[in-house]
């Protein structure tokens, strides 16, 4: 096959050709269709992420819901992936990362469609448990269309319009998200997925199938198991916690964790390689990546709450109260990968989560004083201490594995940035003092509040605190150690 450029196909592809995988170039159509359909495909996953805290008061109301009830909502949908999603990447590299990611795409629209059908509380949390599955499915596989379908010279710029259109779906998650549930029906934020895994399926169809030959043969499904057992033991007991089952869900949990890691190590292809965690770098990125994102998914889970039971807010403008987030990580984080790269990882992973847990403090009267006032600084505050850590968290978690491990090292980052969030929203609103429907009553919430503040600045400070003393000066260097 040619590979000199033709007025057929920009990428130098006969027509009616099927391009080589990495021979995709970003001016052609195919380019243009891998990079469409791993944008959407990936945005539906971003979308909901920000769109559901937006409704949960809603859903609560109309569904008759606890807070126990919201915490399965989101953790359902997050347990799923994070225990997952390393199993979907693997199943992509071997079985294709296309058809991984068409199947992931299709099975997230049927689920979404059961989401906005659900009568009670109970099937919206199972049907979220189903959009998670099919997340880890779909997720890892959109960025990895585009690393093995495109050209090398034009990697990066496919991966930088992917990044930046994947921003622009979380941040219409709040305004598009309020607007349906303030003025139409919150089932709709579910629906909305249909018309969207629709189009990303045809597209896909020109979408080239890439593999990885080196992928391993056989799958980890005892490791993927037991992965998730260990998430979904420890999750439960946090979220019931003074239910009698919460004890025995919690010593499965940690047994499970425990056996997790001894099949990991031992098995010849482990769906973890545990021997990644020697660098120093990677298992304390990778800690703080727990502390901080776990602080983000509480704030963005309880802040919607707090403005619409308190406040008095509608669901739009709970939404729109985070809109600056997303917008000052588009404007911004680039420019703090660029200031990472530059001076190392130590003082962009330091200040970032102390920025952050500023930020986290100053909405302490949020609910209590106009937008502007108690809301707008401490959000604005907050998006510029991630902008500053983000990309830096992500290109040295890469560069601290060794090359041949670049593809687990992120996949392990993704995972623990999602248990980060599990977790600390399991968590959290129990160690508040918040039970059954309190959360609806606002002399109730509002105290609680402000220990949620407390919890997430402190789990910041101590983020900040080990990068300090873990991370290195200088800069790694693409897996090859430390320069200088």
């Amino acid at each position: 096959m040619s590979t000199s450029a033709s007025p057929d196909d920009p990428a130098g592809n006969p027509a009616g050709d099927a391009p080589d995988a990495g021979l995709v170039r970003t001016g052609s159509a195919t380019g243009r269709a891998v990079v469409a359909a791993a944008t959407l495909g990936s945005g539906m996953s971003l979308f909901d992420g920000t769109v559901v805290n937006v409704a949960l008061r809603t859903i609560g109301a109309d569904l008759d819901a606890s807070i126990n009830d919201l915490q399965w909502i989101t953790n359902a949908y997050l347990l799923a992936l994070a225990s997952l999603i390393l199993l979907g990447g693997s199943l992509g590299d071997r079985l294709g990362r296309r058809r991984v990611f068409v199947a992931g795409t299709l099975g997230f629209g049927v689920a979404s469609a059961l989401c906005g059908l659900a009568p009670n509380a109970e099937v919206l949390v199972a049907a979220r448990a189903l959009q998670g599955i099919a997340a880890a499915l779909m997720v890892p596989g959109s960025l990895a269309m585009i690393q093995g379908a495109f050209h090398p010279d034009d990697r990066a710029r496919a991966i930088g319009t992917w990044t930046g259109l994947g921003a622009i779906a979380a941040a219409a998650g709040p305004l598009v998200g309020g607007a349906l549930v303030e003025h139409a029906d919150w089932r709709l934020i579910f629906w909305i997925n249909l018309p969207v895994a629709a189009l990303t399926l045809w597209l896909a169809r020109g979408v080239p199938e890439t593999r990885d030959p080196g992928a391993a043969q056989h799958l980890d499904l005892p490791g993927a198991v037991l992965g998730a057992l260990a998430l979904g033991g420890v999750t439960y007991a946090l979220v019931q916690w003074g239910d009698p089952a919460a004890w025995p869900a919690l010593a499965v949990g940690l047994a499970a964790g425990v056996a997790f890691v001894v099949v990991e190590s031992r098995v010849a292809e482990p769906m973890l390689a545990l021997g990644i965690f020697a660098d120093r770098t990677f298992s304390a990125t990778n800690a703080m990546t727990l502390l901080v994102y776990g602080a983000l998914s509480v704030l963005l889970f309880m802040l919607p709450l707090q403005l619409q039971v308190v406040g008095g807010d509608g669901p739009l403008a709970a939404g729109l109260a985070t809109l600056p987030l997303p917008l000052v990580m588009l404007l911004l984080a680039g420019r703090g990968g660029a200031l990472g790269a530059r001076i190392g990882p130590r003082i962009p992973l330091t200040l970032g989560p102390l920025v952050m847990a500023t930020g986290v403090l100053l909405l302490l009267g949020a609910g209590e004083a106009a937008y502007v006032v108690a809301v707008l600084p401490g959000v604005v505050v907050f998006a510029l201490g991630l902008a500053l850590l983000v990309a830096t968290l992500t290109a040295t978690v890469l560069a601290a594995a060794p090359d041949e491990h670049a593809g687990i090292a992120s996949g392990v980052n993704n995972a623990v940035s999602r248990a980060g969030g599990l977790l600390a929203v399991a968590a959290v609103p129990s160690l508040v003092g918040l039970s059954g429907e309190e959360y609806a009553d606002p002399a109730a919430l509002d105290p609680a509040w402000t220990l949620v503040v407390l919890s997430c600045a402190g789990l910041l400070v101590v983020g900040g605190a080990m990068s300090w003393v873990a991370l290195p000066h200088t800069a790694y260097a693409g897996g090859r150690g430390r320069v200088g």
